[in-house]
């Protein structure tokens, strides 16, 4: 598992109402950026996801990999979608879920909130409450100019605040039952019970007396209302796929949970949840990957060797001990591991950047043709993974190709926000490579692009 972070995109708007009921809804929705979130990018546990999604985007008419996941490292209980077609889990959810059934579930609800249009409309009242706040500021700025008591002011703008927080907590509402009903009608046509989207708001009924600062964040930009729960608890009565048994996600869902759980948590936690006396594979999953955070290489590897005895063909045990073996100075030995996982899933883009990382650390410029061919290959299976066009930009480098290697730092500023950059590695790029190269084009064209959005 690469438990690697990345920082956020800048350019992507969550689909949040980022502390609507704590007293900031006319702030507008928050990027992850300026929330100081970092996301994760793991094969495994996105696939797991995917697979979990897979019907249910096929019942809302979208492809398997048309709508991309995305897992956010934070404890806390949340889930929502942005702009672009994008899907958010908090790896809190992902550990608080029980059963796959009930992560099935908050993806079939927002799968509603993308196939309702709700981010265009939310951009809509959004607007509308920060018209409502600044003019409770303006206001707010005449009364203490009146009165000469801040006081004054403090009052009207909080009245502001009130009535844009009022605004959009009734307009969530009314998404939040469409979103509903909308998800219902996806897993009714995949074949899914709605009984774990009916456990999950059990997960969350339990918060509905709390002070909203100490709500999981799920519920203060998800109201529940006893509407929804008892629109729900009707539909699993009367549904055809109650009782039926759920995907067989199980072991899948154990094992996600004990990999989050074993990356992220102290090790403590690992080892009171899976003991050296279960010897389930879960368990020795966990503690493998709990031995080499320590560190304990000999320890860890000795685990992770054992699972991939019994399973020679998983990809992400490969991975994880190419992961173990990378981080801790044995390169040559990593690739090995690396390039195994990639045999056996060779359309993840994710594990050929992880195995063109480790072939790059081995600094063998004979291997730099498969290298690059690795990395191409894994930028048209995962366009937006930015160490990719990195490592691009060095292999690019290896090779004494200094355009492309321009082209693809380009591409990398352009991606992270960085205007200046990449306007300038991009007519780099064109003062170096021939012209009517499909390099040359691609520099070109990003150039164009970043003139228009000046």
């Amino acid at each position: 598992m690469e438990m690697a972070l990345f920082p956020f995109p800048s350019r992507s708007t969550a689909y949040v109402l980022a502390a609507a009921l704590a007293g900031a809804a006319a702030s507008g929705p928050s990027s992850a950026a300026e929330q100081g979130l970092s996301l994760i990018r793991d094969a495994e546990v996105e696939n797991i996801i995917r697979a979990y999604a897979a019907p249910l985007f096929k019942a809302a008419g979208y492809g398997t990999d048309e709508i991309k996941i995305h897992i956010i490292a934070d404890k806390s209980l949340n889930a929502f979608v942005a702009e672009g077609l994008n899907m958010f889990f908090h790896t809190g959810l992902l550990v608080r879920a029980e059963q796959p059934d009930q992560v099935m579930g908050v993806i079939a609800h927002e799968l509603g909130h993308i196939t309702g249009g709700h981010l265009a409309r939310r951009e809509d009242a959004l607007r509308v409450a920060r018209r409502q706040t600044w003019a409770a500021v303006v206001l707010g700025a005449a009364a203490a100019i009146a009165t000469g008591r801040g006081d004054a002011a403090a009052a009207v703008v909080s009245g502001g605040a009130q009535l844009a927080r009022a605004n959009l907590l009734q307009y969530s509402r009314t998404q939040e039952s469409a979103a509903d009903a909308a998800g219902l009608s996806f897993m009714d046509d995949s074949g899914v019970s709605a009984e774990g989207l009916r456990n999950f708001f059990r997960i969350l009924e339990g918060q509905e007396l709390l002070a909203p600062q100490r709500q999981e964040p799920y519920l203060r930009t998800h109201p529940l209302t006893r509407e929804r729960i008892a629109f729900v608890d009707s539909h699993v009565a009367t549904s055809p796929n109650t009782g039926r048994p759920p995907p067989q996600f199980d072991e899948m869902h154990r094992r996600m949970r004990a990999k989050l759980i074993a990356f992220l948590e102290p090790e403590g936690e690992t080892q009171r949840r899976y003991k050296e006396s279960d010897p389930s594979l879960e368990s020795r999953y966990a503690r493998a990957i709990a031995a080499y955070r320590k560190p304990d290489l000999p320890r860890a590897l000795a685990l992770i060797d054992q699972l991939i005895a019994e399973q020679p063909d998983d990809p992400y045990f490969h991975e994880l001990k190419g992961q173990m073996l990378f981080e801790n100075g044995r390169i040559e030995e990593s690739v090995a591991s690396y390039r195994e996982s990639v045999r056996l899933l060779p359309s993840s883009g994710l594990l050929r950047t992880m195995l063109a990382q480790a072939q790059l650390e081995v600094q063998d410029s004979a291997v730099v043709p498969e290298v690059l061919a690795g990395l191409n290959e894994a930028r048209r299976l995962d366009p937006d993974n930015l160490l990719t066009l990195r490592l691009l930009a060095v292999a690019h480098g290896r090779k004494g190709d200094i355009g492309m290697s321009a082209l693809s730092l380009a591409e990398l500023a352009a991606a992270s926000g960085r205007i200046s950059e990449a306007r300038g590695q991009a007519e780099r790029a064109l003062r170096t490579l021939p012209k009517d190269s499909p390099g040359h084009r691609r520099a070109q064209d990003l150039k164009d692009e970043l003139e228009r959005e000046d």
